[in-house]
């Protein structure tokens, strides 16, 4: 009894033996049958005989062996020769997001599917790959890539004789001496066919068909109806708009509720506040009588819409220069001329005849050398260097060249740009 004891222990120490030995022949062939599929594969790249080639690396990259890295990067290159083929380039995308999905995924990795993206092109796919690299490697190199290319653009062609600055992802046009509105990449929301018409402010824009002035929404259905007379009206913004009646400005709401108020001439209100002209200067109101600025003033620079006041600064004309006034308190920093600050950004100075860029505080955050400049709208600032327009970054540098006779403002990541063909659309394929 004892005897058949140790016979059957001494038989399942020999079957231990042979199961490891086993497994251990097993992980030298897969390490083995990898780099003899990668030798066989290699030599047929060499000779040009890539179809082939791709087939063996597959079956080499499928084991899960300390040469499939090997393996995958020959396959890479496989198909990178044989890009054009049918179901290669998905193939070897399908290849760089496995290798990216990967624990300790290194830059390298995402630099090169990135600049595959740029090359096809898909600049969209190649700018989430390169944050999705950032995010994980926090690589500087990465960063400059993603940089480099985050102002990647297309054109839009538009049939307008003029566009004005996007206001509310929405821009007014004209066309054949009529005025609508369009969307930002250009798309018709209400058609050419008034004598004047408002940016639109939430539901509604204020309209006139030369006999009329009224209020439309954004299906272009009349929703209400100015029954005095007006011979002029401004941009509707926070549900006010100027209304020039009797020879005054007045102030009214999208309804045409008038207010008693009357100016000389009033501005487009943003932020809570509009310029506003008396008899005595010009000044910065809120929406009752108190007045932010007083109306002391030569004059107050505003922008196309009629804006002037923006993240507590606004700029006031005085003698030969224009005053940087923040939070209705006089700076001291004067300017030969400016551009009103948007809701965020630098705003664009004159000094020496050259145009910089400050921050609200006053300090010069971008040199004067600049022909003609606009605040910053988003990210980026229309420029003019010579006689065309670019675009520069918040560093000062310079991102879509100058080639424009005209530009404006970015906005929901578009900007109407003029060219010798007439006004366009330029939307960039990103915008953060």
């Amino acid at each position: 009894m004892k005897k058949g004891i140790r016979i059957i222990i001494a038989l399942c120490c020999a079957l231990l033996l042979v199961a490891s030995w086993i497994m251990t022949i097993n992980r030298e062939s897969v390490s083995e049958r990898q780099l003899r599929l990668i030798r066989q594969a290699v030599t047929m790249m060499s000779d040009g005989i890539y179809i082939h080639a791709v087939s063996i690396l597959e079956q080499a990259a499928s084991y899960n062996g300390v040469h499939t890295l090997e393996a995958e990067n020959n396959l890479k290159t496989a198909y990178l020769a044989l890009m054009g083929s049918r179901g290669i380039n998905r193939r070897y995308i399908n290849l760089l997001e496995e290798q990216m999905s990967r624990k300790n995924a290194q830059p390298i990795l995402f630099a090169e599917a990135a600049n595959h993206h740029l090359g096809i092109p898909r600049v969209a796919d190649a700018l989430r790959i390169l944050r999705d690299g950032i995010e994980r490697t926090g690589c500087d190199y990465l960063v400059e890539m993603y940089e480099n290319n985050r102002y990647a653009y297309e054109t839009i062609r538009t049939p307008f004789e003029y566009i004005a600055a996007i206001n509310e992802s929405t821009m007014q046009v004209k066309r054949d001496g009529l005025w609508g509105v369009a969307g930002i990449r250009g798309n018709i929301i209400i058609p050419c066919e008034y004598e004047a018409i408002s940016t639109f402010s939430g539901d509604r824009a204020i309209t006139s068909n030369g006999r009329e002035v009224f209020a439309i929404d954004r299906n272009n259905n009349r929703i209400a109806l100015y029954r005095g007379q007006a011979s002029g009206f401004g941009n509707l913004s926070e549900n006010r708009i100027a209304i020039m009646t009797d020879g005054v400005w007045r102030r009214a709401t999208g309804d045409f509720v008038i207010g008693n108020v009357e100016f000389l001439q009033i501005g487009t209100y943003f932020e809570g506040y509009a310029a506003a002209q008396t008899e005595t200067g010009w000044g910065v109101i809120d929406f009752g009588t108190n007045w932010l600025v007083p109306p002391i003033y030569e004059g107050v620079v505003f922008d196309e819409l009629g804006r002037s006041y923006a993240r507590g600064a606004v700029f006031m004309r005085a003698g030969d220069g224009v005053h940087l006034i923040v939070d209705g308190q006089i700076t001291g920093y004067v300017f030969e001329d400016a551009r009103p600050f948007s809701s965020a950004g630098y705003a664009a100075v004159r000094r020496n005849d050259r145009w910089g860029f400050i921050d609200t505080e006053g300090a010069v955050v971008i040199g004067f050398e600049f022909d003609d400049a606009l605040s910053f709208g988003q990210h980026l600032a229309a420029v003019k260097i010579g006689q065309l327009w670019g675009y520069i970054n918040m560093n000062g540098k310079i991102v879509i060249s100058p080639e424009y006779l005209d530009a404006k403002s970015f906005s929901g990541g578009s900007a109407p740009v003029r060219t010798e063909r007439g006004w366009q659309i330029i939307t960039l394929l990103e915008y953060r």
